[in-house]
């Protein structure tokens, strides 16, 4: 099979397509955001290759107007300008219409030549990874122009070759999404029912109970270190490589996000656990992120790890305690912990903050009940997880192969 070689930029000129940036700063304001109206996209919105329609900004249809050079059409590919310059999104049919914001670029293609679809998969690979950070400018923080995007080199069969690689590639995504929006669906119910019992308090038996100050008879008022107890992390000294070389998951903050923690992006040895501040946690033990853009995240361990210290380790002390209920309970409540964090240049909570941190434990009967009805829950999230993990795994595995004309189509 014959593949040709171009820069991305001549493919576009061809192909009728544009590489542009985002509006400036200049052209986008802060009062120009609204609580309503249409999305635009930042670098911080886009993750796995999607945009997160819960954390986009949106601007009013008036300066959308305004902003119309800058409006997505589908099977548009979104990425930062700076920062996290290898991340990147594909644009839906129903977020045809979005703007592409500040600190992003998008690239358009008619798909006569090259397939947005095929480029989307083939900006994944490793090698396009490093072209982009070996040729991006800044050293505090990496930087793209559409200049240096045009000069992407880029190789790719005749089009219905493209066609049968997609296929394949997206026939995973397919299923990875559609366990990600059951997972989704899960959490929520699992949410719905602690905001019902514990929250509004309509609980079994509320009916019955009485409540004095907005605390039913029989349960605690306490603070979270009177049912818990926490522990943070440590990082073994970066002097001594041979300390990520083991195979004990070593958890970042980066890694939390509202879910199970099935992998950890590095490994450490036994020494590199004895010899620093790094401790070994337990299976179900619930991780909250202490500093940065990931403050009140949370995560559930589900095999023995250790963490660096941004992570503060949740542990049972109470006989009501449970890894469900303080999951969910700082689910609830990230909004109340973010809102004490201190910082100016980095937002940051303590483990002592999180030991003080308001909180009231039901009785030993409804806290059991609970857990036995979202057990089931948590047990189908957490195979829908590892399901996720491995058809992550085996598309990784194949990409590469794909776009290299290793396996023929």
């Amino acid at each position: 099979m014959s593949w040709s070689a171009e820069t991305l930029g001549d493919v576009v000129d061809r192909d009728g397509g544009m590489i542009r940036t985002g509006p400036f700063g200049s052209q986008l304001h802060q009062s120009d955001y609204a609580s309503e109206g249409i999305p635009v996209i930042m670098p911080k919105d886009i993750s796995d290759g999607r945009v997160d329609p819960e954390s986009v900004a949106r601007v009013s249809e008036e300066t959308a107007i305004r902003m119309k050079r800058h409006q997505l059409s589908a099977k548009t590919i979104v990425l930062p300008r700076r920062g996290e310059i290898t991340k990147r999104a594909f644009i839906r049919e129903e977020q045809a219409g979005w703007l592409c914001g500040t600190g992003c670029l998008q690239i358009v293609l008619e798909g006569n030549r090259l397939l947005p679809e095929f480029l989307y998969y083939y900006m994944e690979q490793q090698e396009v990874s490093r072209w982009l950070e070996q040729h991006a400018v800044g050293t505090t923080m990496l930087n793209l122009s559409a200049t240096i995007v045009t000069e992407l080199p880029v190789k790719y069969p005749a089009p219905v070759a493209q066609v049968r690689i997609v296929d394949i590639l997206s026939s995973y995504d397919a299923l990875i999404e559609n366990n990600r929006r059951r997972m989704v669906l899960l959490e929520e119910a699992a949410r719905q029912l602690y905001r019902e019992w514990f929250v509004r308090l309509r609980f079994p038996g509320h009916e019955h109970t009485r409540i004095t100050n907005g605390v039913p008879e029989g349960w605690e008022k306490g603070c979270v270190g009177d049912f818990y107890d926490t522990a943070s992390g440590g990082t073994p000294s970066r002097t001594n490589p041979e300390y990520f070389t083991g195979e004990i998951p070593w958890v970042k903050t980066k890694e939390l996000s509202n879910a199970f923690i099935i992998d950890a992006e590095e490994k450490i040895t036994e020494e590199a656990l004895v010899k620093s501040s790094a401790k070994l946690f337990p299976d179900r033990t619930v991780l909250v992120a202490l500093y940065g853009a990931t403050v009140g995240e949370v995560g559930i361990l589900t095999l023995p790890a250790a963490t660096n210290q941004a992570c503060c380790a949740i542990f049972p002390k109470d006989v009501r305690s449970h890894f469900i209920h303080a999951f969910l309970f700082f689910r609830e409540n990230k909004e109340k912990l973010v809102s004490l964090s201190a910082g100016a240049a980095q937002k940051n909570v303590s483990q002592q903050i999180i030991q003080a941190f308001e909180m009231t434990m039901p009785v030993k009967a409804i806290v059991e009940t609970f857990i036995e009805s979202l057990s089931p829950v948590f047990e189908q999230w957490l195979n829908l997880h590892r399901a996720n993990a491995q058809l992550h795994s085996a598309r990784d595995l194949l990409l590469p192969r794909l776009m290299s004309g290793e396996i023929a189509v």
